[in-house]
């Protein structure tokens, strides 16, 4: 049977800015054939069992050449595949998309059109530059800045091609600049017309430099800048210097390491990058279901017997309550068993479940929730903590004080991971990384025993380090790091927080004379 394809935009490197149908096909598919400029992000919505191929092309070096791709992509519907075409920007916009979808045509092979956002509006708006706007322009066209090498006239602008467009915009356009320029210029264009280059627009290594045609290919060498990038032309340029929003972010620019688990890790890698920084995940634990199960299965089938159950973290949450379904037990069952956590994120864990915590301390900690507990009537009370298999002692420790009876059952356990290790280490040696973040006491040791002591610390000694609270703050500096950025509160929130003070303090110096 012969499969589909659907030839879907990407979006110009924000994966924020795929369609809702894009991201949709991507969980659908069987095999994806991806671009240089689709965010890899995006590979995050394609099933495990996707076949992935990567087709790109940057530079001059070329995975495979457009015509093997073409024949890729219908081979792999002739064999009855859901195939996404995952193309940079828009695929008909300067993407070669029309010529894949004529090779589908000829070959009958079922094909749709996924429009993405092209670059050539959206880097503009992340510039801060309005492609129209009623005070400087009544029309905008838009160029590739190489075309076909086959055509009679390869340099756009020698021929009359402004036409009433005050705004022009090229992509592709870094390598024939100056033949750009000369050819506005030899059109009538003043020497004074501003312009832009934006490299790797709406993502965080976005730069834009901005010029005048008389100027600009002149500043573009001295930044040595490479492809890929928009270059635009008009008088809406002069408006970035008030519209410049996405360069202007507190953390744009920076670069930092999230060591949470992939899975846990959505929620500050979000936060950072809605700031403007540049996450590199980095999950240096991986958690994974108990050594023996028996022990929790042993608790879950008596958790009538329990007076409190006392979660310390999301995870303990989750593995214990999954269980308890794999095991056909009721949540009726915990009906007059009260619940204790640790802190807000725990607490949603178990809203997620439809359940409500008892007890949530004020500050997120084992110390302060015995102190939450202090006018607690526990003796003789039967306490449960599922946890993970190695954790501190003081909260089971401080009940026992207190009088209860504490069973600890572990419901998981976080094991090293070494994904991403020659990346990180790469990027360290030359000085790419800004922040280094951690969670847990946990992600801290782990971290450290994934490289040789002397070295590792040598390579954080111009990294800022910032962690979730005090315990894992001092974690870190019993290991021999610095640590100038300790969450206030010991949330994700707060960590996030805790960075952006370190990183724009003046911000929060006006919030608070406020």
């Amino acid at each position: 049977m012969t499969g589909k394809v659907f030839l879907v935009g990407a979006g110009p490197g924000d994966p924020g800015l795929i369609t809702l149908k894009g991201a949709r096909l991507l969980q659908q598919a069987e095999v994806v054939i991806y671009d240089f400029l689709a965010s890899p992000e995006l590979l995050r919505h394609v099933s495990k069992a996707a076949e992935i191929i990567y087709v790109g092309k940057k530079g001059g070096d070329h995975t495979l050449p457009q015509n093997e791709i073409n024949q890729l992509i219908i081979d792999k519907a002739l064999l009855g595949k859901r195939v996404v075409r995952l193309k940079g920007g828009d695929p008909f916009i300067f993407g070669r998309g029309g010529e894949e979808a004529e090779e589908l045509a000829k070959a009958g092979i079922p094909f749709e059109i996924v429009p993405g956002v092209t670059s050539a509006i959206a880097v503009p708006a992340y510039a801060g530059i309005p492609l129209t706007h009623r005070r400087y322009n009544t029309g905008v066209a838009f160029f590739t800045g190489h075309e076909d090498p086959t055509k009679e006239a390869l340099v756009p602008g020698l021929e009359k091609q402004t036409g009433k467009a005050e705004t022009l915009v090229y992509l592709m356009g870094v390598k024939n600049l100056p033949s750009i320029v000369e050819g506005l210029l030899q059109e009538g264009l003043e020497s004074q017309t501003p312009a832009a280059l934006i490299r790797w627009g709406t993502t965080s290594n976005q730069k834009t430099i901005a010029g005048t045609l008389e100027t600009i290919v002149q500043k573009a060498e001295e930044a040595a800048l490479t492809p890929p990038a928009i270059f635009v032309v008009g008088k809406v340029i002069e408006l970035r210097d008030t519209l410049n929003w996405f360069e202007r972010r507190p953390l744009f620019g920076r670069t930092i390491v999230v060591t949470r688990t992939r899975d846990q890790a959505s929620e500050l890698v979000n936060r950072l990058n809605d700031l403007g920084a540049d996450c590199l995940e980095f999950p240096t634990i991986r958690i994974v279901p108990p050594s023996d199960w028996s022990p929790l299965d042993q608790a879950l089938r008596r958790i009538e017997d329990y007076h409190w159950i006392f979660f310390t973290s999301p995870n303990g949450v989750r593995f214990f309550l999954d269980r308890m379904e794999y095991l056909h037990l009721d949540l009726r069952s915990l009906k007059g068993i009260k619940i204790g956590v640790i802190g807000p994120a725990t607490a949603q864990a178990l809203s997620e479940y439809h359940l409500q915590a008892d007890l949530i301390p004020e500050k997120f900690q084992a110390e302060y929730l015995l102190e939450a507990l202090s006018h607690t009537p526990l003796a003789n009370q039967k306490v449960l903590i599922p946890r993970a298999e190695q954790a501190r002692e003081i909260l089971p420790e401080g009940l026992r004080q207190m009088g209860a009876e504490v069973l600890v059952v572990s419901a998981y356990q976080t094991l090293p991971s070494e994904e991403g290790k020659e990346e990180l280490e790469k990027k360290l040696a030359q000085g790419l990384i800004d922040c280094l973040t951690f969670t847990s006491s946990s992600t801290v040791i782990n971290f450290l025993t994934l490289f040789p002591r002397q070295e590792i610390l040598s390579l954080l000694k111009k990294v800022t380090i910032a962690c979730i609270g005090p315990i894992t703050a001092q974690t870190a500096r019993n290991n021999g790091l610095q640590v100038p950025i300790v969450a206030e509160e010991y949330t994700i929130p707060g960590l996030v927080t805790a960075i952006e003070k370190y990183y724009d303090p003046e911000k929060f110096k006006v919030q608070s004379s406020k």
